[in-house]
C-alpha cells in the first residue's frame, strides 16, 4: 500500500478532497460544488476529484476514506442511514464505484479523527468533539480510538437532553443541546429576533441586552450539556469545532464561568476545552487517516 491516501469530505455544499501522506503533510486538496439534488452529479464530481488528485500523486493512491453525514453501516463501506440529504447516498459502496479501496466514516467522526491524529487531541487517549454549527454533532476518543457504537450511532451529542420541558427535536428528543444552541433554532430562541447565531454575536458584542440574554441561555445549556459528559465519559479534553466557535472569546470566556458552576471537579480536576485546531479540511484528513488505520489493523505486516 502507498503511504499516501485520498480524503474526501462530501458535504451539502463542497466535496474537498486531500492527499495526506504517513505523517500527516497534506500534499494536495481540491474543492469543488457538491451539487446536491441529483446524485449522478456529486457522485461523479467525487470520482473527478479523486482522478485529479491522484493525477498530481507520483504513484496512485491504493486506498480512499469517505467522511459522509449519516450513519455507516458495520463494515464502514457505505453510508447506511441518511435521511433527507444527498439522495442516493444510503448503502451506495464507493469501493465498487471508484475502483479503489474505499473505507466510509461519518463526519463528525472523521472531523474527531484528524484532531486525534495530527490536531488539538493529538497524544490523547480519550476525547470529546463537539461540532457548533447550524446543528451540533459530536464524537468520541476512546482509549486511544473512534467509538461509533452499536450500528454506528455513539457521538450523536447533539441529541442529549438538556431541558425536557422544550420542544421535540428532529430526532424526537425534547429539548436537546442542538435546539439550545444550533443555528437550526436560533429565530426560535430569539423570538423571530435574528435569523443567524452570527446576527446574534453582532449585537452581543455591543452589548445589547436582549442578544446577551438570548446567547448567555444558550452557552449555560451548552455548559450543562458538557458538564454531563464530564461526568459519563470523563475526558481529558473536549473540543469545540464548528461555525459559531469563530466566535471563540464570545464562547469561550462565558463557557469557563459556566463551567466552574456545573462541573464536579473532584481533587481540583478539570476538563480542557480547546478549540479544533482543523478548519474546512478536517473531513477529508481524518477520513484519510481512518482508512489507513483500518487496513492497517486488518493487515498489520502493511
Amino acid at each position: 500500500m502507498s503511504d499516501i491516501v485520498i480524503g474526501i469530505d462530501l458535504g451539502g455544499s463542497r466535496i474537498k478532497a486531500v492527499a495526506i501522506d504517513e505523517p500527516g503533510n497534506i500534499l494536495h486538496q481540491l474543492y469543488q460544488p457538491t451539487n446536491d439534488g441529483n446524485d449522478a452529479i456529486w457522485k461523479n464530481a467525487v470520482s473527478s476529484a479523486v482522478r485529479k488528485i491522484d493525477g498530481r500523486l507520483k504513484s496512485s493512491s491504493t486506498l480512499i476514506g469517505i467522511s459522509a453525514p449519516g450513519l455507516p453501516n458495520e463494515v464502514n463501506t457505505a453510508i447506511a442511514y441518511m435521511p433527507g440529504r444527498l439522495q442516493g447516498l444510503e448503502n451506495f459502496e464507493w469501493t465498487e464505484f471508484l475502483k479503489t479501496r474505499t473505507f466510509v466514516l461519518n463526519d463528525a467522526v472523521s472531523a474527531m479523527m484528524a484532531e486525534a491524529r495530527f490536531g488539538a487531541a493529538k497524544d490523547k487517549r480519550n476525547v470529546v468533539m463537539l461540532t457548533l454549527g447550524t446543528g451540533v454533532g459530536g464524537a468520541l476518543l476512546i482509549e486511544g480510538k473512534p467509538y461509533q457504537g452499536a450500528f454506528k450511532k455513539a457521538g450523536h451529542i447533539g441529541h442529549m437532553v438538556i431541558d425536557s420541558e422544550q420542544e421535540i427535536d428532529i430526532t424526537g428528543m425534547p429539548g436537546s443541546l442542538e435546539d439550545a444552541i444550533g443555528n437550526c433554532s436560533i429565530e426560535r430562541r430569539s423570538a423571530g429576533k435574528y435569523r443567524s447565531t452570527d446576527q446574534l454575536l453582532e449585537d452581543f458584542i455591543k452589548g445589547d441586552r436582549f442578544a446577551r440574554k438570548v446567547w448567555l441561555t444558550s452557552v449555560e445549556k451548552l455548559a450543562i450539556g458538557l458538564a454531563s459528559l464530564t461526568n459519563i465519559l470523563s475526558p481529558e479534553l473536549i473540543i469545540l469545532g464548528g461555525g459559531i466557535t469563530e466566535a471563540w472569546e464570545e464562547l469561550s470566556e462565558p463557557l469557563e464561568k459556566f463551567m466552574a458552576i456545573y462541573e464536579w471537579r473532584p481533587g481540583g480536576n478539570k476538563t480542557e476545552i480547546t478549540k479544533a485546531q482543523y478548519g474546512d479540511l478536517a473531513g477529508a484528513v481524518g477520513a484519510a487517516c481512518f482508512a489507513r488505520e483500518v487496513v492497517k489493523e486488518t493487515s498489520p505486516l502493511i
